[in-house]
């Protein structure tokens, strides 16, 4: 059974807050409760688009296409605002879900019913999605000025001291803490990603769980557009490139398993908000930003050497058990 919080995310906690404090001892004000909001608030669509691309890495699949399919909706939203300002901001959000879980459907479809590798099918997706924000857009921008006052508005407004993207965030965390755990769906992804042969013995589709998780990361992307777009009121073809990268990195990092079935919530969660404050950090104590690639990929290297040791171990338990047993 997935804990909210195992000992191997615990670790990972401990080492984000150790990493806190040493930027401290640099610059105090970096622990200050408002800037610590604000990290968090930065941090919010790394943790959004981590929780969806959690559940289809736990299926055994990769979405690459996630910041293509923010970028698209984004585009998608910002272009409806202007062409409609006096659209309610719910209905646009609402558009953007729809829309995102589209673009997530497109690609289960492709692993589902072709049995294309999901690597293949969200490299091919992701660079079409990127096209088809040229093609609608003409190339060219929409900027703050053209956008309406609610719409941009609505991530920003602060609703007991945290800004409504990162009560958007935490609300999806707290869903995803629910449904991974104590739902029907949560437990066919975990047997999915886990042993696929057996999971269809005990009457579970594979392929159609694999469908719904591209849905979900991909409607969780719809989500992070509008938001993305709105909370920097600018949108462009190249809005978020090379984010899929990030979100792939903060599920690694977080103990999520890249051959399926292990991993929590939780995991993702702090998987993101380490890379979330490596990012504000570095600039904070004088360090270039470029670091901060050597700094995620070192702590990828050590998550997946890790997650193999650990695997290992298992195996050696069990072996131990079997021959005990005989």
């Amino acid at each position: 059974m997935m804990r909210f919080i195992p000992v191997r995310e615990a670790i990972l906690g401990s080492v984000t807050l150790i990493l806190i404090i040493l930027v401290a001892s640099r610059f105090a004000g970096f622990v200050a409760p408002s800037n610590l909001a604000n990290v968090f608030n930065d941090t919010a669509p790394l943790i959004i688009l981590a929780l969806g691309q959690m559940v289809v890495i736990l299926t055994r699949c990769i979405d690459l296409s996630v910041a293509a399919n923010l970028a698209l909706t984004g585009m998608a939203a910002a272009m409806i605002n202007v062409a409609m300002p006096g659209l309610p901001i719910p209905v646009i959000i609402a558009i953007a879900v729809l829309m995102g879980g589209i673009m997530g459907a497109i690609n289960g479809v492709l692993v589902w019913k072709l049995s294309i590798p999901p690597i293949v099918v969200t490299l091919g997706t992701m660079t079409i999605f990127r096209g088809i924000i040229f093609l609608i857009s003409d190339g060219k921008w929409v900027n703050s000025h053209e956008m309406s006052a609610a719409f941009t508005g609505f991530p920003r407004a602060v609703l007991l001291g945290l800004p409504v993207l990162s009560w958007v965030a935490i609300m999806t965390v707290i869903v995803f803490g629910i449904v991974m755990s104590r739902t029907q769906f949560g437990r066919s992804i975990f047997a999915v990603g886990g042993n696929p042969h057996a999971a269809v013995y005990t009457g579970i589709n594979v392929g159609k769980t694999q469908f719904w998780a591209f849905v979900v990361s991909g409607a969780l992307a719809g989500l992070t557009g509008y938001l993305w777009v709105a909370r920097y009121a600018v949108a462009y073809v190249d809005i978020a490139g090379g984010f899929e990268l990030e979100v792939v990195a903060a599920c690694v990092i977080g103990g999520i398993s890249i051959a399926g079935g292990i991993g929590s919530v939780g995991g993702a969660v702090l998987g993101a908000i380490f890379l979330g404050v490596v990012k504000n950090a570095l600039p904070v104590v004088n360090i270039s930003p470029f670091w901060q690639l050597a700094i995620s990929g070192s702590a990828i290297l050590i998550a997946v050497a890790f997650n193999a040791r650990s695997g290992r171990t298992k195996g050696r338990i069990i072996l131990k058990s079997a021959e005990a047993t005989q």
